[in-house]
């Protein structure tokens, strides 16, 4: 009688926790869709028009006073969105880990960013501030929100599932953002069929993806659940002061801090390579618009073929080898495409092939490997650290491309020269200790990792 007690509560807890890996994996489908259709596709050319329409003689608009150039207007909101995050995060992060509330917090990130993408309907005639605004909300919102959600992936899935549930979530995430954008793509290039505009058609493009992100939250939303908290609930300090305390608090764990700064540096090459693959595309190939929007869609369709299998092949290898594959592959690619011939879309789509397919795995298993190093009740505090080094800390890439580019006028060196972040952070990899690192963060140390 006992020991079917005993396997009854087990199998109920097995239950309870597939229903809730189930429900994360739709954050995931919800907010993907954000950064594929808004800030890759979208919001960046209309803003830009936007502003355009606004500025002055000289090509200037003038938010708060400051003379700004129209065609940097996006980029300098996106960065504003990035201070903010930063600030924020470590406060929103400490928050959740005291308290023990982490649902709410996320609840209430992932729908001021879906509110705001939603208002982007209203970004018409020459609304540039307006337009600004909404990006730097939505975008730090999105941040914030992110890090949450990241936050729960130990709390969800014990050790030897995490690499596994941690691909689903990229995959559910690649698959949403394919789906939304080929119907938006369908919206936008044929607008005169649907009696639109090609501006309102981007508008709707734009405010579609807030509506499936405040839509679909509502799943995770019901199934996840909060833990009690774990640490001793304290106020928190202000944002920059939270984050030099997490700061302090991880240099308790080097090994931690080892994997971070190998995570940091790799990723920031991963991060410029999707930013600035187009503008290569373009620019040295020679490519169209149509050709670089469909190479969009190419690495988002193979990025879930690409997250699943890795996941799989970590099964086999464990995560970190399977990483350190990885960023071989990224080296391999990039060297391939130093070598493209102008003019043959062909070749780049097979380069856009083998990014997909490395892409989601990279970060899939970068996330769940370090889940390992998080100390048990630090999980948002630590992965606040982890989300601005994704998001925030990634702007080294671009000034090492734009400076190869100036000096060269080449963007075949400025693109080569990011296979240094692959190489340097395959290193600083190689040389953590992880199965060490799991052990000194107070965490059981999986059979395979």
């Amino acid at each position: 009688m006992g020991i079917e007690t005993v396997r009854t509560t087990e199998s109920d807890e097995a239950s309870g926790r597939r229903r809730e890996q189930r429900g994360w994996y739709f954050y995931d489908w919800a907010c993907s869709v954000y950064s594929t259709s808004v800030l890759t596709v979208f919001l960046g050319p209309y803003l830009t028009s936007v502003a355009k329409k606004a500025a002055d003689a000289d090509g200037y608009v003038h938010p708060l006073g400051v003379p700004v150039r129209a065609g940097s207007f996006f980029a300098y909101s996106v960065s504003l969105s990035v201070i903010a995050a930063v600030v924020v995060m470590p406060l929103v992060g400490a928050a959740a880990d005291r308290t023990g509330r982490k649902k709410p917090l996320l609840g209430a990130a992932a729908y001021v960013g879906a509110a705001a993408t939603t208002a982007m309907f209203f970004l018409g005639g020459d609304r540039y501030l307006l337009g600004g605004a909404l990006l730097i909300v939505a975008n730090a919102a999105q941040s914030v929100a992110m890090m949450l959600y990241n936050s729960y992936l130990p709390q969800i899935a014990p050790p030897e599932e995490r690499d596994a549930v941690s691909s689903r979530g990229w995959a559910f995430g690649y698959a949403a953002g394919s789906l939304v954008l080929v119907v938006n793509l369908v919206l936008y290039l044929a607008h005169d069929s649907f009696g639109v505009s090609e501006s309102t058609a981007v508008r709707i493009c734009l405010a579609s993806a807030g509506l499936w992100w405040g839509g679909f939250t509502l799943i995770p939303l019901l199934r996840l659940r909060d833990r009690p908290a774990a640490v001793r609930e304290e106020a928190s300090a202000p944002g920059l002061r939270q984050l030099a305390a997490t700061v302090r608090d991880m240099r308790r764990h080097p090994l931690t801090l080892s994997f971070l700064l190998a995570y940091l540096v790799y990723n920031d090459g991963i991060q410029t390579v999707i930013s600035q693959a187009s503008v290569y595309g373009s620019e040295e190939l020679g490519l169209g618009q149509s050709t670089l929007i469909g190479a969009v869609l190419l690495v988002q369709l193979l990025a879930v073929a690409g997250a699943l299998g890795m996941g799989r092949l970590a099964r086999t290898y464990g995560a970190k080898r399977t990483i350190l594959g990885s960023l071989a592959a990224w080296t391999l690619t990039l060297g391939a495409g130093y070598f493209l011939p102008a003019g043959a879309p062909v070749g780049f789509f097979l380069l856009a092939a083998a990014i997909g397919l490395v892409l989601g795995g990279s970060q899939a298993l970068s996330r769940s490997l370090f889940s390992h190093l998080v100390p048990p009740g630090k999980e948002a505090e630590y992965f606040s650290a982890y989300e601005m080094s994704d998001r925030g800390m990634s702007w080294l890439g671009p000034l090492l491309f734009g400076i190869t580019y100036q000096l060269t006028g080449s963007y075949r060196d400025a693109i080569v020269s990011l296979v240094a972040f692959f190489v340097i952070g395959f290193l600083l990899l190689a040389r953590v200790p992880v199965r060490r690192a799991i052990g000194d963060a107070g965490n059981p140390v999986p059979e395979r990792i």
